[in-house]
């Protein structure tokens, strides 16, 4: 099982996305995606947010949201590492200046035309979601390689 945090920095109307092109055999390659990473041990999600948004973009996350969690999952896999648990965040403020990144380029983009990117299929639901602003989400996504064959949501 593996932890992770997502991000959507977000300011006058666009969001900043990382376009994943620069690491060989990654799994988001050439997708984009939201900033984060994987947990630290003894990290809570804010701590491991603000630590991943430092290390991948320079910055200092100041005002943050928690906007739900993600079960992501590959179809008949049953090996604890394929198994994904992601808090999703949206944050408006930091302090600091964007700096390139290692792992891909980070654009901004206007958020309206988010959908029109290399996504996963299941981020379209997940932008879907945020948009809606329902309350904190709890998904899960089921793919077999890189198609979704079934899904859920629930909000509270």
């Amino acid at each position: 099982m593996v932890l992770c945090t997502e991000c959507y920095i977000q300011e006058n109307g666009k969001t900043l996305m990382l376009h994943r092109n620069k690491k060989e055999k990654d799994i988001n390659q050439n997708k984009y995606i939201g900033l984060g990473g994987r947990f630290e041990y003894g990290e809570s999600p804010e701590e491991c947010l603000v630590r991943e948004i430092k290390e991948e973009a320079g910055v200092t996350l100041t005002s943050f949201r928690f906007r739900g969690t993600i079960t992501f999952l590959q179809e008949n896999e049953v090996e604890n590492e394929k198994l994904f648990y992601i808090f999703f965040f949206t944050a408006d403020e930091y302090e600091g200046e964007i700096r390139d990144c290692d792992e891909g380029e980070l654009h901004w983009v206007e958020t309206e035309r988010i959908a029109e990117l290399n996504l996963w299929e299941g981020d379209h639901l997940i932008w879907e979601w945020l948009k809606a602003d329902e309350g904190i989400f709890s998904g899960k996504l089921i793919y077999d390689g890189e198609k979704l064959m079934k899904h859920q949501v629930r909000f509270y």
